[in-house]
């Protein structure tokens, strides 16, 4: 399904319930905020699962231990929900940096039972590439397309992956470098003849973007320092997505 440019919450209503599987705490804010509170605005269903805990996401695991960081990771990731305006949330709780080593049938079957109890019209995740080419981000987006492919709901959910426009890569190309976010060859890139679904958010819908990203504070609030609030609201305010399978 190609959705065509218009009103914001026209668009975001005409993709039914949403189900978004991510895998670490942030990364839905990042790739499918604005999505996600348009969504609960248009009145629509918006479930958020989360496969690990995050607790490895720190350069200072002395001060960060592994219990600790889930925990505050934990209690972030529920207030930018909440900022969202999102009330479901599943939590898998696989290991940070190791969803590569989980046995993939149990996973894709964590997935596929939630598909069938949510009944989601779309299914939003990583592309094969993992955006940032993260081996837990790729483990996730396997899983997911594997359990949409072998979901026997009445009306399979569409597959949409997360991905950035050419112009947008182009534009912050100076920026990624300095931040080393995407490894050579990445973020994955389409044309807007290729995007199912794009999203230029309003400054009603980036505001609570960028609230429910900082409320990320351990993992956003050094970025923003670096950048600055202004560059770095332009660079959260587009989401784009890719049909499974291409457009």
């Amino acid at each position: 399904m190609i959705v065509r440019p218009g009103p914001v919450a026209e668009m975001v209503a005409g993709l039914g319930t949403i189900l978004g599987v991510w895998a670490h705490p942030d990364d839905e804010a990042y790739l499918s905020g604005g999505l996600m509170a348009a969504a609960v605005d248009a009145g629509s269903r918006v479930v958020c699962v989360t496969a690990t805990r995050g607790e490895r996401g720190t350069s200072d695991p002395d001060t960060w231990p592994a219990e600790r960081l889930a925990r505050v990771r934990e209690a972030e990731l529920a207030a930018s929900l909440r900022g969202l305006g999102v009330t479901e949330h599943v939590q898998l709780r696989y290991p940070d940096g190791g969803c590569a080593d989980v046995p993939a049938a149990g996973a894709v079957g964590r997935i596929a039972e939630l598909i069938a109890g949510v009944r989601p019209d779309t299914v939003v995740t990583f592309g094969p590439d993992g955006m940032t080419g993260h081996v837990d981000h790729r483990t996730v987006s396997a899983w997911t397309t594997a359990a949409v492919a072998r979901s026997t709901t009445p009306l399979r959910p569409r597959l949409l992956y997360a991905t950035t426009a050419v112009g947008w890569s182009r534009r912050f190309q100076s920026l990624h470098r300095m931040l080393g976010v995407f490894p050579p060859g990445l973020p994955p890139q389409v044309t807007s003849e290729d995007r199912a679904f794009h999203l230029v958010l309003p400054d009603h819908l980036l505001d609570r973007k960028v609230a429910a990203l900082l409320a990320h504070a351990s993992q956003v609030t050094q970025v923003m320092e670096v950048v600055g609030r202004n560059v770095f609201r332009s660079w959260v305010a587009n989401e784009s997505f890719e049909l499974s399978g291409g457009p």
